[in-house]
């Protein structure tokens, strides 16, 4: 333990010696035209929620080109987003390598103006890392997260104090735009988007074709979630199937993948009514496919995010995780919670919501 501190205070004067930045006083930007954005932290959902970020950058310099830093994780979050004009796949298992360094470096020596390091739930030494090494002209992360210090906080020109606590209910997409407002950086649109091509609606409407007869409505649900407290019981969804085919006409699909095989096992052998199964898709395919359904219901987990970013109704079931901080934002994205154990979600609940969002269906 002891010797592991001893590493890390080494590496901390090595770093503070190379590469600190001088703190800087004036909020004024400039004319900026290159941007580095470094979130190779956190889950796909967490990078679907930096689209804000994003957003707001586009808005601010319309003209500027962004490049993200994402990881082999959760770069598909943002495969073919309108924001990004180019992607580098921070790879941790390749750092070594010495062509991979190579094209690392080349990509943090691009003449930016600006680079960025988001942090929400947690800082990223990494991210706070490779924005240092970036020959950006000015660089902005964070300075604390929740009054605890960045270690790294030298790092920046412009080491950002970052609280939820101030107020512990805002939504990540707001929060996250904070390491920015000061600039006078921000958008009043919080959604997130992703991008998928004709090709992506072509292959979703196939499917969708194959499980659907005339007149029935299409309800796609995701049942996994990566972290177990977040799976709303199997038997529950089976339950509520069971219950909405008696009073509607019904056509429905799940999502999933190889991480998901134990719950869509099960509920291939459970369920007694046919079902179509879209699997190990990539998320611009899933995102047409939820895109062109009537309802889509999900686990807190990151296809919450994904059916989010398109406009189909959605409820989302919670458990642990403040909604008030991660439920997609829209008129008619819903979400049911009762406490932090999701198995206190009643089938009843998800029912009632399900009905006036086909009700409403049937009048249109």
């Amino acid at each position: 333990m002891t010797s592991n501190k001893t590493f890390y205070n080494f590496i901390l004067h090595l770093l503070k010696k190379k590469f600190s930045a001088e703190e800087l006083k004036s909020y004024n930007l400039g004319d900026v035209k290159k941007v580095l954005i470094v979130r190779q932290h956190n889950q796909f959902g967490d990078l679907l929620a930096s689209i804000s970020l994003f957003r707001a950058v586009k808005e601010k310099y319309p003209d500027s080109k962004i490049t993200l830093i994402a990881s082999r994780d959760n770069h598909f979050a943002v495969e073919k987003n309108s924001y990004i004009n180019s992607l580098f796949i921070f790879n941790n298992r390749l750092i070594w390598n010495p062509f991979y360094l190579l094209k690392l470096y080349r990509s943090l020596r691009m003449k930016y103006d600006i680079a960025i390091v988001p942090a929400t739930v947690a800082i990223s030494k990494t991210s706070c890392i490779i924005a240092a090494f970036s020959d950006a002209i000015i660089k902005i992360g964070p300075g604390t997260l929740n009054t605890k210090k960045n270690d790294l906080s030298f790092l920046f020109h412009y080491p950002i104090n970052l609280n939820w606590k101030k107020c512990p209910d805002a939504h990540v997409s707001d929060f996250i735009l904070d390491v920015i407002r000061p600039f006078e950086i921000s958008t009043r649109n919080y959604k997130s988007s992703i991008c998928f091509d004709q090709i992506d609606i072509k292959n979703a409407e196939d499917f969708i074709n194959g499980i659907k007869d005339q007149n029935q409505f299409v309800v796609g649900f995701h049942v996994g979630a990566g972290k177990p407290q977040n799976r709303w019981p199997l038997e529950k969804y089976i339950y509520l199937i069971d219950t909405l085919k008696k009073s509607y006409p019904l056509s429905v699909y799940f999502t999933g993948s190889d991480s998901d095989k134990t719950e869509i096992n099960f509920i291939k052998k459970n369920l007694k009514h046919n079902a179509g199964y879209f699997l190990n898709k990539n998320i611009p395919q899933v995102a047409a496919l939820i895109s062109l359904s009537d309802l889509f219901i999900t686990n807190d987990t990151g296809i919450m995010h994904v059916a989010g970013a398109v406009s189909t109704p959605q409820i989302s079931i919670f458990g642990p995780t403040n909604p008030f901080n991660w439920a997609p934002l829209g008129d008619n994205k819903f979400y049911v919670r009762q406490s932090e154990l999701v198995g206190d979600v009643t089938v009843e609940e998800v029912f009632n919501l399900c009905k006036n969002v086909l009700e409403e269906k049937k009048i249109e």
